[in-house]
Order: structure tokens, then C-alpha cells, then sequence
């Protein structure tokens, strides 16, 4: 079973993974199926690690939006259809930035 710090590390390498391909741009974003399904899928994971993090550690550090990342992910997994690829790019270009932040500082603290 895997700890917090694993779990950590899983959301800073699906962050890596977008980051790898975000850098293209949002139109080819907009107009790349594959590229829209490989993040969604690494948002995904993103979402399920932190889902499975330790009350203990999401209440210690709670300028994390623990919640809204949940949130984001059980739309893409159970109302995919609905998935509105403009605010997955928001996310991607407004949110996973300071989260990778914030990720990589909860990691150097438990070290």
C-alpha cells in the first residue's frame, strides 16, 4: 500500500507527464484528441492519488484545493462527456503550475 509520500511523488510525475506535452500550446490542445485524452487521463490520476492522500496530511497543508481536485476528477471519470476542453486547458496552463509548487515543497518536508 502505498504512503503519502508515494502518492506525492505519483502527482508530481502525471504533472511532469502534461507539462511534457502542454508545452504545444492550447490550440493544438484544442485540436488534438489524443493529446485531450492524455491529459485528461494524467488530471485523472492526479485526482485519485490526492483522493487516497491522509486526512492528516490535507489538513496540515491546506493551501492545497484538495477538494476542487477531487471534484475535477470524478467529472472527468464519471461525466466524461460533459468534459469542456477549454477549463481542462485552464487547468492545465492556471492551476497545475502552482500546484506543482506546492506538491514539490509538501514533498521536501517530509524529507
Amino acid at each position: 500500500m502505498k504512503d503519502d509520500r508515494e502518492r506525492l511523488l505519483d502527482i508530481s510525475e502525471a504533472i511532469e507527464h502534461i507539462e511534457r506535452y502542454a508545452g504545444r500550446g492550447s490550440e493544438t490542445f484544442a485540436s488534438d484528441e489524443l493529446l485531450q485524452v492524455w491529459v485528461v487521463h494524467y488530471l485523472q490520476i492526479i485526482g485519485e492519488a490526492v483522493a487516497r492522500l491522509s486526512d492528516s496530511l490535507k489538513e496540515k497543508h491546506t493551501e492545497v484545493p484538495w477538494r476542487q481536485i477531487i471534484a475535477m476528477r470524478n467529472i472527468l471519470v464519471h461525466d466524461y462527456f460533459a468534459v469542456d476542453v477549454d477549463e481542462v486547458w485552464a487547468v492545465v496552463e492556471h492551476e497545475l503550475p502552482g500546484l506543482k509548487s506546492k506538491i514539490d515543497s509538501i514533498l521536501q518536508s517530509l524529507t
